[in-house]
């Protein structure tokens, strides 16, 4: 059980203080933006709860092989998530942002697959995130469009 507080503590905690040192910002408020964009207070719970269920896959598949491609599609779709604050938000390269995004959907989508077979929980745990992934795809490239 330790294992998995560090995973969760350790996802969201490094979500939580990347969201902070990169915040929208007036830089953001200023884009023109499609009338699909969810409130700002739907961000932080969102990614809240999709930290946790990140970790728990994390964790799941960590304890199964903590060396296997798996593994390697989970931290290479963590390291896409982080990355894509910082280029958003702190750069404003809004189509750089939405390459990582594709990545990132990419290296979920990955996961998905590889764990399918082997942990329905882990792949399932995912879902979600490529979903909500997916929706930060289209207006990732609605602002870049209209900006």
């Amino acid at each position: 059980m330790l294992q998995l507080l560090v995973f969760v503590v350790g996802v969201v905690g490094i979500g939580w203080l990347i969201g902070a040192a990169n915040l929208p910002g007036e830089w953001y408020a200023a884009l023109a933006k499609p009338g699909f964009v969810p409130p700002n207070w739907a961000f932080p719970v969102a990614w809240t709860i999709l930290y946790i269920m990140i970790a728990i896959a994390g964790w799941l598949t960590f304890r199964r092989e903590p060396r296997g491609k798996s593994m390697l599609a989970w931290a290479a779709q963590l390291a896409l998530n982080f990355a894509w604050s910082a280029v958003m938000f702190t750069m404003h390269q809004i189509g750089a942002a939405l390459a990582i995004l594709l990545g990132l959907f990419v290296a979920i989508v990955t996961y998905i697959g590889l764990e399918m077979s082997r942990d329905r929980l882990a792949a399932a745990l995912f879902v979600p995130y490529a979903a909500w992934v997916a929706f930060a795809g289209v207006l990732n490239a609605a602002i870049w469009r209209l900006n």
